[in-house]
């Protein structure tokens, strides 16, 4: 039997969709939050290393997608219950989204990376909760 070469790269995104369709539904919602920190990290790397190959077009998806995900990560902030952590994470949530625009903007994937150190840190810290 004869497969399109693009056949296993479909199959493969199919799965993954699948795959992570599946992790959201079981999720609880602090497994919910661990996941959209997975997401953003691997977006931000996908954005630095497409500015430095100087593909714009992935890079500027990968942008999309980070912004995406951090408006998520930010809208899901307490307000009226979380606090001073509330509030410090809505400022490092701007501090990252205007070090991505910046990147965008510019091409630079210092910026990225400097958001990616932030994003982890917070990460790291969610992980270790629980």
């Amino acid at each position: 039997m004869y497969y399109s070469p693009g056949f296993a790269g479909n199959a493969s995104r199919r799965y993954a969709a699948v795959h992570a369709g599946s992790r959201v539904e079981s999720a609880t919602p602090h497994g919910l939050v661990k996941i959209l920190f997975e997401e953003l990290l691997l977006a931000m790397d996908a954005a630095a290393l497409a500015m430095d190959k100087g593909d714009r077009l992935k890079a500027n998806d990968k942008y999309i997608r980070t912004l995406s995900i951090i408006h998520a990560l930010d809208a899901s902030l307490d307000m009226d219950h979380g606090g001073e952590i509330a509030v410090g994470l809505a400022q490092i949530y701007r501090e990252c989204r205007r070090l991505m625009i910046s990147a965008h903007q510019t091409g630079n994937a210092a910026d990225v990376r400097k958001a990616h150190a932030i994003i982890s840190e917070i990460a790291d810290a969610w992980n270790r909760i629980g």
